[in-house]
């Protein structure tokens, strides 16, 4: 029983991430119908300017050095994600063949950009104290990092949904969902909404970016390609524009994964994610759109 507990807890914590990454793809998709490959390029932009920004001070205090990294990773996230939009994004909006292009190359050019700055090899982070720690939760000895990601996650989900339904500029995002050419008739801003939810977006990145060099305990150039993938995939089952759906689908996918390839084999899990998302689309076949 305490391993069942184990594994649940860690398979939050990783959906957590998951959701983290995901939210941003499907509030981008879900007002904008744009597929951001380079949504994985702002989590790795934004964790290593984290990363070296707090060098110096990680070894001297691990906790402020970690709470200045939190907030300079989701800063890097939003500004690198406005700086797209507004210069490569922006002008292609009626070309989404152009679009793909443009975000995979940018995704590409990111990467290679942080190899030859940093080298290939993963950065350690030196986390606080009960980070590093474990919490004992029906006999199993929990880490606390896998806690602080679900929490961290349920934040996030309460602040989008609450910024969905109860501010004006989410309710011109949900509005945009169900009916884009409705709301630029009435003589509201979409370009304005488009970059806003777009920083949003990189916000999140950026967010998940630094939280994962956390829950792995090191940053890497290849890892926002890898989450990246997993994202879309929770993005679709959970439907593509639902950032309630991307939460619950977030949770699922995680949990399988970790189930299966303690119980199975490694690399089972990974496996049965993409078997979910086949069964999804056959089973669903607009699970791409708006939930």
């Amino acid at each position: 029983m305490s391993t069942v507990i184990l594994l649940l807890l860690t398979g939050l914590g990783l959906g957590g991430l998951y959701f983290l990454i995901a939210s941003g793809l499907s509030l981008i998709w879900g007002l904008m119908r744009v597929l951001n490959f380079a949504h994985g390029a702002l989590f790795t932009i934004a964790a290593y300017v984290a990363w070296s920004a707090t060098a110096p001070l990680q070894n001297a205090n691990p906790l402020w050095a970690w709470i200045a990294g939190l907030v300079i990773a989701v800063v890097a996230g939003g500004l690198a994600a406005l700086l797209l939009e507004v210069f490569l994004i922006r002008p292609l909006y009626a070309r989404p063949i152009g679009q793909i292009l443009v975000t995979v190359g940018v995704a590409l050019a990111a990467v290679a950009l942080i190899e030859g700055i940093y080298g290939s090899d993963p950065k350690q982070m030196v986390l606080p104290t009960w980070m590093s720690a474990s919490t004992v939760i029906f006999g199993e000895p929990v880490p606390n990092t896998r806690l602080l990601l679900i929490a961290v996650a349920l934040l996030v989900l309460g602040v989008l949904l609450f910024f969905l339904r109860r501010t004006r500029y989410g309710l011109i995002v949900r509005a945009g969902v169900e009916n884009r050419a409705m709301v630029s008739a009435l003589g509201i801003n979409v370009e304005r909404a488009f970059t806003l939810v777009f920083t949003i977006g990189g916000m999140a990145a950026g967010l998940a970016g630094f939280l994962s060099g956390t829950y792995f305990g090191y940053i890497d150039p290849a890892r926002g390609t890898s989450m990246l993938i997993f994202a879309f995939i929770v993005v679709v089952i959970g439907g593509l524009g639902s950032v309630t759906g991307s939460a619950v689908a977030a949770a699922v996918v995680a949990i399988v994964q970790q189930f299966l390839n303690f119980y199975a084999a490694p690399g089972i899990g990974d496996f049965s994610v993409v078997i979910l998302l086949a069964a999804t689309l056959l089973l669903r076949p607009r699970s791409g759109e708006p939930a």
